[in-house]
């Protein structure tokens, strides 16, 4: 346990994401007993510019001129930070040198509100906890001395074009100056020990309390008709991880199956040709206290996902959530899913496989393994996975 420290976390998420955040669940955690500010990603230009009609830009702007307050309260021991000087958007400069000499330009900027809230809050003897934030937190090291520097992994970042072209070089070596390096997969944290040997598995946690005291018996109203069986995925329906033919396949090879899909869509979803198949119903985008009723009302949960680099050694948290409501799951296997989850979920790549493992799920479905996935799920909490961060800290520190 670590406690009565001042935390720092910085990161690619802003608290006022609308989507779960691994960092979010992290920083309530640490506040529990650790003085936490959050550092939301600042305005760049060519956002302010090009989305200034969304109010999360209009705020941030409003902040960059002084007319609302960078530093906010959320909760007891938890602050929110609006940087607000604008930092430019300089990804697509192709030479390494120059984008470089911006970035660092860019890292100043931010590290001056950095310590501006530091000055407010009287924050000492701090950690830096970086999320992934390959470019942005590069400097932040040696621009805010920190007693301990924290590099958190919980993506491949570098199969996503927009960080491989100067992460490929920089991520490396904000892993190796970090002090130490956590991650929320196995595949991950080897990814991580390649450059620094402090480099740890964690884990990760599901906000258990949502999904595991579901008690209600009623289905939302716009999946009341949908026919049963219901094989249903929640979260982002992104091309990037989820594999839009392995879904038409799978409805297509059996139409008496409904396949539910809620979140909001992509491009390529949008124009997909699973809008017209009449088992596949789209439900969209639902706030994060609905979502337990929509598992509740499926016969199966799914996570299709496409097996890549961004893909192969993530942790889908959703995975948890879906076991911590006893569901039965139909999964794409990965060496982490394997190694992880091989017990309590039924895992394949192919159509095939996907349709063998829904039916076998269907007919072995019980009481017993419903409990089972729950008892499972209850192991991974926020609370146990921020105890291995604590652990991984105390360690080299």
């Amino acid at each position: 346990m670590i406690t009565n420290r001042d935390i720092i976390i910085v990161g690619q998420q802003p608290w006022d994401t609308e989507i779960g955040s691994n960092c979010k669940n992290i920083a309530a955690e640490f506040s529990k007993q650790n003085r936490v500010l959050y550092v939301n990603a600042p305005l760049d230009r060519f956002s302010m510019y090009k989305q200034k009609n969304d109010p999360k830009i209009q705020r941030r702007i409003n902040i960059s001129r002084g007319l609302e307050s960078p530093l906010i309260l959320i909760e007891n021991n938890l602050w929110n930070l609006y940087p607000k000087n604008i930092i430019e958007s300089i990804n697509w400069i192709r030479s390494q040198k120059i984008f470089e000499y911006f970035n660092l330009i860019n890292n100043k900027r931010i590290a001056k509100n950095i310590r501006y809230a530091i000055d407010q809050l009287g924050f000492k003897n701090v950690i830096l906890f970086n999320d992934n934030d390959i470019f942005r937190s590069f400097h932040l090291k040696e621009l805010l001395s920190p007693k301990t520097s924290v590099y958190y992994s919980r993506d491949y970042m570098l199969a996503v074009d927009y960080w491989k072209k100067h992460g490929e070089k920089l991520e490396p070596l904000l892993i190796a100056k970090s002090d130490v390096c956590v991650a929320n997969s196995t595949y991950l944290s080897d990814y991580c020990k390649q450059y620094n040997p402090h480099s740890f598995y964690v884990g990760q946690g599901c906000e258990m309390e949502i999904f595991a005291n579901f008690n209600g018996d009623d289905s939302p109203e716009d999946i009341k008709h949908i026919p049963f069986p219901r094989l249903g995925y929640i979260g982002a329906l992104l091309s990037l991880r989820l594999d839009i033919d392995l879904l038409i396949s799978i409805a297509k090879a059996k139409p008496e199956w409904s396949v539910v899909l809620v979140g909001p869509e992509d491009d390529a979803f949008l124009k997909s040709e699973l809008h017209q198949l009449p088992n596949v119903y789209f439900l969209g985008a639902k706030p994060s206290l609905q979502l337990p009723a929509y598992i509740h009302a499926f016969d199966i949960c799914l996570n299709p996902q496409v097996i890549s680099e961004v893909t192969i050694g993530n942790y889908p948290r959703k995975i948890d959530e879906y076991l911590a409501m006893g569901k039965p799951v139909v999964a794409t296997s990965t060496p982490f899913m394997e190694a992880v989850f091989n017990e309590y979920t039924y895992l394949g790549v192919s159509v095939h496989d996907y349709i063998r493992l829904c039916t076998m799920a269907m007919l072995e479905n019980d009481d017993f393994k419903s409990d089972e996935r729950k008892k499972f799920a209850s192991t991974h909490t926020w609370e146990n996975s921020v105890s291995e961060i604590y652990k991984a800290i105390l360690s080299v520190c």
